[in-house]
C-alpha cells in the first residue's frame, strides 16, 4: 500500500477527492494557489488537514471560531470539522490530508501551530511537482517525517471565539475585518456598554474590550505578514509608539512583531 498520495490539480476550484481516513494511503499532499481575495465557502473534509500557509495569509473560520494563519504556520483542522476559508494577499496554500492513525496523536479540536524550518521544507517537497515523479521509498520516508515533525509543534495564539447572535457576530465580522483602535468606544447602536459586556462575556468567555484587544492583535498579524514594518502597524492600531506595542505583542504571543514580518 501507498503511504502518501499526490492530489496537485491546477484548478483552484477542483474538488478534493479523498480516501477514507480508515483507507489508503496515510498522507495525501496537494498544493494549490488562490488570488487575493478567494472565498471558500464552508465545507468539511473526511480526513484531518494540516493546512500551511506558504504564502499569503489565511482567515479560517469554524463553527463559534476565527483563527488567522499568517505565512509559516498552519492550522490543524480535526476530520469532519466545518470551515470556511478568506485568503488575504494571494495565497500559496499547502496542505496535508492525514489518516486517521496519523491523525490520532494530533490536538482534538483546531490550533494553529508555529512550522519549523524543517517541516516546510518536508511540505514543500511532499507538494512539489517534481515528487509527483520521485522515488516512492523517499517519498514514504519524508511523509512519515512530516507527521513525526507536525506531532511536535508548538502552538500560537492566533484564534478568536465568535458569538452566536447575529447582531454581535455582525459586528466582530466587521472588526475583523478592520479593528477599531484601541481608543475608540466601538459598539452597536442602542446596545449599552453594560449590554454588550454582559453579552460578549456570555457568548465568547471574554469582554468586548479584551475580544476587541485579540482582533486588533490578528489585525496586526496580518498587516506584519503583508509587509508593513512594526512602526507601521503601531500608528495603524493608535499605539503612541512602536515600543508600546511590541510590549504588549510580546506579551500576548510571545514573541516579537519582527516574527511575523514578511521577507523582503
Amino acid at each position: 500500500m501507498d503511504t502518501l498520495a499526490l492530489q496537485a490539480g491546477p484548478s483552484a476550484r477542483s474538488p478534493v477527492v479523498l480516501p477514507a481516513a480508515t483507507e489508503g494511503p496515510m498522507l495525501v499532499a496537494r498544493r494549490i494557489a488562490f488570488p487575493a481575495g478567494t472565498h471558500i465557502a464552508a465545507h468539511r473534509h473526511i480526513r484531518g488537514q494540516f493546512l500551511f500557509a506558504a504564502a499569503g495569509t489565511m482567515l479560517v473560520r469554524t463553527p463559534g471560531r476565527a483563527w488567522l494563519v499568517p505565512p509559516s504556520r498552519a492550522l490543524w483542522i480535526p476530520a469532519h470539522t466545518e470551515h470556511a476559508i478568506d485568503a488575504h494577499g494571494a495565497l500559496h496554500m499547502r496542505t496535508l490530508y492525514l489518516d486517521a492513525a496519523s491523525a490520532a496523536a494530533l490536538p482534538q479540536g483546531c490550533v494553529v501551530l508555529e512550522v519549523t524550518a524543517l517541516l516546510r521544507e518536508l511540505i514543500l517537497r511532499l507538494t512539489s511537482p517534481l515528487q509527483e515523479q520521485g522515488d516512492d521509498q523517499a517519498i514514504a520516508l519524508t511523509g512519515r517525517l512530516a507527521v513525526l515533525e507536525i506531532g511536535r509543534l508548538p502552538r500560537c495564539a492566533l484564534d478568536l471565539p465568535m458569538p452566536a447572535s447575529p447582531a454581535l457576530l455582525a459586528l466582530c465580522e466587521a472588526l475583523l475585518e478592520q479593528p477599531s483602535r484601541l481608543d475608540d468606544p466601538a459598539h452597536p447602536a442602542g446596545v449599552s456598554a453594560r449590554t454588550l459586556y454582559r453579552r460578549f462575556r456570555a457568548e465568547t468567555g471574554l469582554s468586548f474590550v479584551q475580544w476587541r484587544k485579540q482582533a486588533c492583535l490578528l489585525h496586526a498579524v496580518r498587516l506584519l505578514s503583508a509587509g508593513l514594518s512594526v512602526t507601521q502597524v503601531a500608528l495603524e492600531l493608535g499605539y503612541e509608539s512602536p515600543s508600546a506595542f511590541s510590549t504588549m505583542f510580546r506579551r500576548t504571543l510571545g514573541t516579537s512583531p519582527r516574527a511575523f514580518r514578511a521577507p523582503a
